[in-house]
């Protein structure tokens, strides 16, 4: 291991690397930011957010077959309806019948986005 000299003596790189590390982790953190969507440890809110979510990027980034798209997003167990807009390029996924999102293709750079 290096060890680096500053004017306290040699020091390990590797607590330098992990206290950098921390620092960095510690900026990330906002607790006064309000996030953009809010999961109310509900399941079913994460269901239908990751099936629009994966649906839309499978169908306009990956650019598959629907078929295929539907397969791929199909939760255990199938609480979740998907329904594919490829005129709006837009994908809504359903269960029951309070929970819901939609996901649209943006652009090639940022691809798909929750509404």
């Amino acid at each position: 291991m290096k060890k680096l000299s500053f004017a306290g003596g040699a020091v390990g790189l590797k607590p330098i690397v992990m206290s950098l590390f921390a620092l960095s982790l510690s900026t990330c953190a906002d607790p006064d930011a309000e996030p953009y969507h809010t999961y109310s440890s509900n399941d079913l809110t994460l269901a239908t957010g990751n099936s629009a979510r994966m649906g839309c990027s499978c169908m306009f980034v990956m650019e598959m077959p629907e078929a295929y798209c539907r397969a791929w997003v199909k939760a255990s167990p199938d609480v979740a309806k998907v329904t594919f807009d490829t005129v709006n390029k837009r994908v809504e996924s359903t269960a029951f019948l309070s929970w819901g999102a939609v996901a649209r293709f943006v652009d090639d750079k940022r691809g798909c986005i929750l509404e």
